[in-house]
């Protein structure tokens, strides 16, 4: 069963589980199909990507209608999307912003910064906010401006601070992760965005789950504390 943290007719955002495809692919388990059985809808549109070795909060469309509004609030970046990142090493500048440009490589399934005058490169940008530290890893807060494949993964790997688990882009030796079957310091915590029919705020946070990664970092109990888990809007009901 997925957790569903707000759902209208229009919508569902939910908690996608680490090794869970967040698109749909013939002959492996995906979020859309396993929607589509939860909900009775026939058709369940995916807006966003979270990798497979990723867990957290997603919102999926329920209404063709409503797709391309939804589309166009994310192209447009009227979405708030933030993350919890554990990294290698403890980092000097303990909040910040990171712009790079980036270059996705299909024949690799690989992205690496390149410069401004490729045609191929892509502007990324987030900012971040180390939330503690323990031992020589660090519990970054990141929010992302604008949303390129990998894009946290690699901006913090070039910088010499990967993320913990990833044999992608990090230390690690290759592994299960490579596939997807095992996690990465990476979590998808906090979505928020103004309903396209309701024009409500629906804002939503989901905490790591399966993802032993970010054990014994106390910040966490405090941020559920002040952001407890599932939806909240002043004004927003469910359909």
């Amino acid at each position: 069963m997925i957790e569903s943290l707000y759902e209208d007719k229009y919508l569902i955002v939910c908690c996608k589980p680490v090794g869970l495809l967040s698109e749909a692919m013939p002959w492996q388990k995906n979020m859309p199909g396993l929607l589509k059985q939860q909900t009775g809808v026939y058709r369940i549109d995916t807006l966003q990507r979270l990798d497979r070795n990723v867990g957290g909060v997603m919102v999926y469309s329920k209404s063709g209608k409503v797709t391309p509004s939804l589309m166009r609030l994310m192209a447009e970046h009227r979405f708030t999307k933030e993350y919890l990142a554990v990294v290698h090493g403890r980092m000097p500048n303990k909040q910040g912003v990171m712009e790079d440009y980036l270059i996705k490589n299909p024949r690799l399934c690989k992205v690496f910064v390149g410069r401004e005058s490729d045609e191929k490169a892509k502007f990324a940008r987030l900012s971040y906010e180390v939330l503690e530290e323990k031992g020589e890893q660090s519990l970054v807060l990141v929010r992302l401006i604008t949303g390129r494949t990998h894009q946290i993964r690699v901006q913090f790997s070039h910088r010499g601070f990967p993320l913990v688990g990833d044999t992608k882009y990090g230390r690690e030796k290759e592994g299960n992760n490579a596939n997807g079957k095992t996690p990465i310091g990476l979590w998808s915590y906090h979505l928020s965005f103004v309903h396209p029919v309701t024009h409500q705020t629906v804002e939503a946070y989901c905490y790591p789950k399966g993802n032993g990664l970010f054990a014994g970092f106390s910040s966490l109990a405090a941020m559920r504390r002040e952001n407890p888990p599932g939806w909240s809007s002043p004004l927003a009901k469910k359909q």
